[in-house]
């Protein structure tokens, strides 16, 4: 029995709530859980946590929980203490696949191979590395009088980078091991592997790389899924709680008004500059505001499917549904999130939408979301456009 194990606890020193902050529009977490559910090589897939947001997020995922003790939720808690509680609780498991939360750029393809590596070659123990081109030279410490040395260069003969091989370093992504070395006390030992990740999935969020940046690399070597990125070529947006914060204000007349951000008409036309349909949709009849708003757009109004609406519009433009983006904020937007091919919903949306989402936005609804969506669908095409070069 082979187990991915997450190990996520509350706790942090740096960011709080590290695990599950928002990279690129989805939980920390969820990058390397999407990996891991998807390579198929897992007889389960854990998180183990002792906060109950982090449980809600993992499940959301697909992820079992296993609520670790306090005593291996401290500071000074290692991995492996948590790692051997958790095999005392789960006696079914021979194999632990430690994989690291802070490793959003991890692909399924690397614990594929790592699987075989371990159940299939007879290794106990397989960890990951990434390859450095870095020349290291001996610390001189404050008041020593003596020189430093080079410890992997000639001075006189440097290498090129494309002449030397380089080094390997632990990346620190993920450490297999079978239960029988854990129990004594190893993560790393018997008849040991190393697997090689390449530079750009080799990401650790706590050690070399800052968060903007972050969100910058998982957005162009990030996994997103089992099917291929295509280029969206229509983003329907529901126009309460998207467009517009949610809110009606009645006058002492009887009119209704609501309010909207610049910004989201600001990103509808660089949409549409982009060759991207915008469509707007509405359970309720606000066509006189959509008429004073002048966006140029297609709207429904009334609409007590809209899935059924989205399914028209799909076919009559001829679009497949991974050329479709869709944002929405309530349960009523959930089937439409889940079948369009670009999914997001903004930071104040329902929980269940939220949870069918792809992405969920920085911004409440009407406060710029529908502009922060749209950045997020230009990041996304330039990763189309790369791979296809490619």
């Amino acid at each position: 029995h082979l187990a991915a194990l997450v190990l996520a606890r509350g706790g942090s020193k740096g960011i709080p709530l590290k695990n599950i902050k928002l990279l690129a529009g989805v939980p920390l977490i969820g990058w390397v859980l999407r990996a891991a559910l998807d390579a198929g090589v897992f007889h389960s897939v854990w998180v183990s946590t002792d906060h109950d947001e982090i449980e809600k997020v993992a499940k959301q995922f697909g992820a079992q929980v296993h609520r670790r003790s306090p005593e291996v939720s401290q500071d000074s808690s290692t991995s492996l203490e948590t790692i051997r509680e958790f095999l005392n609780h789960h006696h079914e498991v021979d194999i632990v696949g430690n994989i690291q939360a802070t490793s959003p750029c991890l692909h399924p393809s690397d614990l594929i191979k790592v699987a075989d590596l371990i159940q299939k070659e007879g290794f106990d123990s397989v960890f990951s590395v990434v390859r450095r081109h870095q020349f290291r030279w001996s610390e001189v410490k404050k008041g020593e009088n003596k020189m430093t040395e080079p410890q992997n260069l000639n001075p006189a003969k440097r290498y090129r980078r494309q002449d030397w091989p380089g080094e390997l370093y632990e990346n620190g992504s993920f450490y297999f091991a079978k239960r029988h070395l854990i129990e004594k006390g190893y993560l790393q030992g018997g008849k040991m592997a190393y697997y090689e990740m390449r530079a750009e999935h080799s990401v650790d969020i706590d050690i070399d790389i800052d968060w903007p940046i972050a969100e910058q690399r998982v957005l162009s070597f990030g996994y997103f899924g089992k099917e291929p990125l295509k280029e969206v070529k229509l983003l329907v947006c529901s126009i309460d709680g998207c467009l517009t914060n949610g809110r009606i204000y009645v006058t002492e007349d009887q009119k209704e008004m609501i309010s909207y951000d610049y910004r989201d008409i600001v990103g509808i036309d660089l949409l549409k500059k982009r060759g991207i349909q915008v469509r707007l949709i509405s359970e309720r009849d606000c066509s006189k505001t959509l008429s004073a708003m002048q966006l140029g757009c297609i709207a429904k109004v009334n609409a007590t499917n809209k899935l059924q609406v989205l399914e028209g519009w799909r076919k009559d433009i001829g679009l497949s549904w991974k050329e479709v983006a869709y944002l929405g904020n309530e349960e009523s937007d959930v089937e439409c999130l889940k079948n369009a091919g670009m999914s997001g919903v903004p930071a104040d949306a329902c929980a269940v939408a939220q949870k069918a989402a792809g992405y969920i936005c920085k911004s409440n609804g009407g406060c710029g979301a529908v502009r922060e969506f749209a950045e997020h669908i230009f990041l996304l095409l330039e990763k189309v456009n790369s791979a296809r070069k490619q």
